[in-house]
């Protein structure tokens, strides 16, 4: 379950909330993405409260763009964040499809690419091995809790994104926007040809998407309006051209059906994402996973 970051009006007591019940329910992942020229919290300050306010769900960033830091500085930050949260943190990482965010920071959006992201992997596994980047004293810290830091999903939709990835990933924190199974099993089978040629335990396969619960025509609506305000860097009429197919609407006994079928494709993991606050949509949605787990 992906908390609500996304949406307007966020306090700790909105936070807080989502955490624990996401910590309490049956969910196995508490996840949040990253933005700059938006609203949402700072990913890494989040990250050390969510460590805190969760004791047993695994913490995924889906995701973080290294680009957008300095990869020792934000090495050093999931170190700690995986310390405070006693090994619990996974890192999706990605190449971000906002220029404003780039720029925001002011980093070159000609570094939006995963040659030069898997640059910036390199140095923060360095970091986590305790290598010392400069002739310092000692070594950048803390040690993180897993050995060798923790685990890898690349953000990716494509196939091509997968392949370049397996040197240095774990698994995937994939995305899909029409909830196409099929086209999410030829990803799956991409990646896991990949891990193997590269000589590495097969991948973690995960996967996104928003939902609204509820009846048709006004969960439709609430994802409209989600996107509406999340795609802001993009023309009004494309997102509104895109909403009706974008996402997933409908029933509890709906979404069984869509959980059960990405399960069927060889998910390993579904990262749901609110298009609301309402903690009513993350008690409907525990309700669903209990029943099928």
């Amino acid at each position: 379950m992906t908390l609500p970051v996304m949406e307007p009006d966020l306090d700790a007591t909105v936070l807080r909330t989502w955490a624990k019940a996401i910590d309490e329910g049956p969910f196995s992942s508490l996840c949040w993405g990253e933005r700059i020229a938006f609203d949402n919290p700072d990913s890494l300050t989040l990250l050390g409260a969510v460590a805190a306010w969760t004791e047993r769900v695994r913490l995924v960033t889906t995701v973080i763009v290294p680009q957008l830091h300095d990869p020792v500085m934000l090495a050093k930050a999931l170190a700690t964040g995986d310390v405070i949260s006693d090994g619990r943190l996974t890192v999706g990482l990605g190449v971000g499809g906002r220029h404003e965010d780039y720029r925001s920071v002011s980093a070159d959006p000609k570094t939006q690419t995963m040659r030069q992201m898997a640059d910036r992997v390199a140095v923060m596994k360095r970091v986590w091995a305790g290598e010392r980047m400069t002739d310092s004293v000692l070594p950048v810290g803390p040690s993180p809790v897993q050995e060798g830091g923790p685990r890898l999903l690349v953000g990716t939709i494509g196939p091509k994104t997968v392949r370049s990835a397996a040197a240095w990933a774990d698994g995937l924190a994939g995305t899909t926007l029409d909830l196409d199974v099929a086209k999410q099993r030829e990803l799956f089978d991409a990646a896991t040809t990949s891990w193997a040629e590269a000589g590495k335990k097969p991948p973690h396969l995960a996967t996104s998407f928003w939902f609204a619960l509820g009846d048709a025509e006004p969960a439709r609506a609430q994802i409209h309006h989600h996107l509406r305000r999340y795609m802001n860097w993009i023309p009004t009429d494309f997102v509104d051209a895109i909403a009706p197919t974008t996402g997933w609407s409908g029933s509890k006994n709906e979404l069984a059906e869509t959980l059960s079928a990405f399960a069927a494709a060889g998910t390993d993991e579904v990262h749901l994402i609110p298009t609301s606050s309402d903690i009513s949509q993350l008690d409907k949605v525990a309700e669903v996973v209990r029943d099928l787990t």
